[in-house]
This record gives C-alpha cells, structure tokens and sequence, in this order.
C-alpha cells in the first residue's frame, strides 16, 4: 500500500504539505494541491480514516448489532444501513447478538469502547428493565424494526399491524375462512403486532377467532415445518397459512409438499419481509415487504443528527408503511373461489 511518503516523493513536496492537503489544515496552494492529488491518484493512496477521525477526535464509524446475522432479513438490514453510512462516508461494524441479551449486552460495550459515534440496534425483546443497560451508554442510539415499550429513545419502526391485516385480508378475500398463523417470538414487539392484525383481518371478514390455528414459532424455517406439519393433520386444516416472517413461510412450504398438498392449488401461503429470496422461491412468495432501504437511511440520519447535537429532543417513533407483493403462492380456497 501507498503511504503518505510515497505520495510527497511522487509531488514532490514535504509529508507535511500533503498533510495539509489532506486534512485542511493549512492554506496550500491550487498548483501543490493538483500535484499531491495526483499523485495520491496515481499511487492508489487511501488515508486512513480512522486514524484521522482518532486524532481529530471525531468519530468515523458507526455501529449495528443484529438478533440473526444468518437471517437474510438482518443481512438486507445491515447492507442497507451500510449504504447509507457509506453515502455519509462513514463505516460500519455489526455484530450478532445471536438473539441473546448478554450477547446483545456485551456487543454494545464493545461497540462503544471502540469508539463508534452512534449505534442502531435491532434488539433481542428484552423488557424496560433489562434495557437499564443502555443508560450509561455515552453514544447515539437508535432502535431499528423493534422497539422497547416506554424505552426513551429514537426508533424507526413499521406499521406492523397494518403489515399483518394485509397478508390476511389478502388470504380471506381470496375466500379462506380457516386461515392459520404461525408467529414469531411473543417477546419481539413486531410479532404481537402482526398477530393483531391478522385478528383484525378475521373479525373484518366475519370469520371467528380458533385459538388452534395460531402457533407459537420462532423465525425459524426448522419450527414453522413441525408445526405446519401438525395444522395439516388437523381434522379440520386450514387452506391458508399466514407466516410472520419469510423463512417460516418456507418452511410451510415445504411441509405442505411432504404432505402431498399443492400450493397454491391445495394451500395458500403468505409471509412477511420480502427477503430477496422470495422471488425467486418455487412457488414465488406473497409476503409483506419491509422498507429496508429508507429504514436504514433514517436510521443513519438519525444518529448523525443527534451526534452533531445531542440536545436534540427525543423523536416520536418513525413508523413507516408495508406493502403487499402478491405472488404465486397464494390463490383461491379449493373450491370456494375468491369473495369477489
């Protein structure tokens, strides 16, 4: 790699000129100036901006931690919000707290003694109590997709509730009256939510509450295919499934497959997030999509705001909309036909 001196010898000049140059800390003159930046150009040299950031005392990266770095909703997450400190000409470090709140705990101390100017954190669903921890906590912090109830911070959120009638008024207008719902965590916000939004959808369409068709899941595709499994051996099964995440529509899929069930044909299923791999699913996925680009271009915002003020009064959450994306694996009840 080039280095500072390579870049002086180049132009010509002292390390301290291009010093100068590099940081503004000094007047240099027009000529000098194309003459160092040119030969940076030439040389490929890239300063290091940490070490700038260090001595000027300014903060040059920000940080991240996500519950699933191996689910590919926290890994759209994270490249959005890395295209947004890029934009910002920040950098990014994220962490996994692997759905563990020590982990979770620990990952935002190492954040912070790493000096990281701000943090956003997609938290694990720990109650007001356990998030005491974040009161010490001397940086910028922003709640992504989940937040903490009464918790006295930034958040950008998503409408939930809305996300979860959409799904399932999709699946009663297309006539299903025995529609299941397999949820996520009970102490993750935006799975409470997404299950009164579903209800929400069923009182709507006049189709009564059976506590037997909602299940307890976990995010997961390994648990959403057990319990899809049990729901299509039901003596009365549903036709429709409505899943809280993606992966776990996956796994429904897959379920309904062994069992020799056609979907939509037999079987609708709809998810939600519209992870990219829901595309390219067979069948292609009707899931809920999230909008993870403007989450993550608020979140940095945010955060670069209140570390260039930090009296800035706290935000109401940002509540942002789903949207719907019908794909093919939802159709009419077996049939029944839809509710025109």
């Amino acid at each position: 790699m080039a280095t500072m001196k390579d870049v002086a010898d180049r132009s010509g000049v002292s390390v301290t000129t291009v010093s100068h140059v590099l940081n503004q800390t000094r007047f240099v003159s027009e000529g000098i100036r194309r003459k160092v930046e040119a030969a940076m150009e030439e040389l490929g040299y890239r300063p290091n901006v940490l070490a700038r950031g260090l001595r000027k005392g300014e903060a040059t990266l920000l940080g991240l931690v996500v519950p699933d770095a191996t689910n590919p909703y926290f890994a759209e997450i994270a490249r959005a919000v890395e295209d947004a400190c890029y934009q910002e000409g920040y950098g990014l470090i994220v962490c996994s707290s692997a759905g563990c709140p020590d982990r979770e705990r620990r990952a935002v101390e190492a954040l912070a003694a790493n000096r990281v100017g701000g943090l956003a954190l997609v938290n694990v669903g720990m109650s007001e109590r356990e998030a005491a921890i974040f009161d010490g906590l001397d940086i910028p912090l922003v709640m992504l997709d989940r937040e903490i109830p009464d918790f006295p911070v930034d958040s950008i959120q998503i409408d939930n509730v809305l996300g979860g009638w959409l799904a399932s008024r999709h699946l009663t207008e297309l006539g299903h009256r025995r529609v299941a719902c397999i949820t996520g965590p009970s102490q993750v916000t935006p799975s409470a939510d997404r299950v009164l939004g579903y209800r929400q959808a069923l009182e709507e369409a006049g189709i009564p509450w059976d506590p037997e068709l909602v299940r307890a899941g976990d995010f997961t595709p390994v648990t959403s295919y057990g319990i899809a499994r049990e729901l299509l051996n039901h003596p009365d099964p549903p036709t429709a499934i409505f899943a809280c995440n993606d992966l776990m529509a996956f796994g429904v899929v897959g379920a309904a497959a062994e069992a020799g069930l056609s979907v939509p044909g037999d079987l609708s299923v709809a998810g939600f997030d519209d992870i990219h791999l829901a595309a390219y699913f067979n069948p292609p996925l009707t899931t809920v999509a999230q909008p993870r680009a403007e989450m993550g271009t608020a979140a940095v915002r945010i955060l670069l705001e209140r570390m260039r003020d930090r009296s800035l009064p706290r935000r109401r959450p940002v509540l942002m909309n789903p949207t719907l994306v019908v794909r093919r694996s939802t159709g009419p009840r077996p049939g029944g036909g839809s509710r025109a």
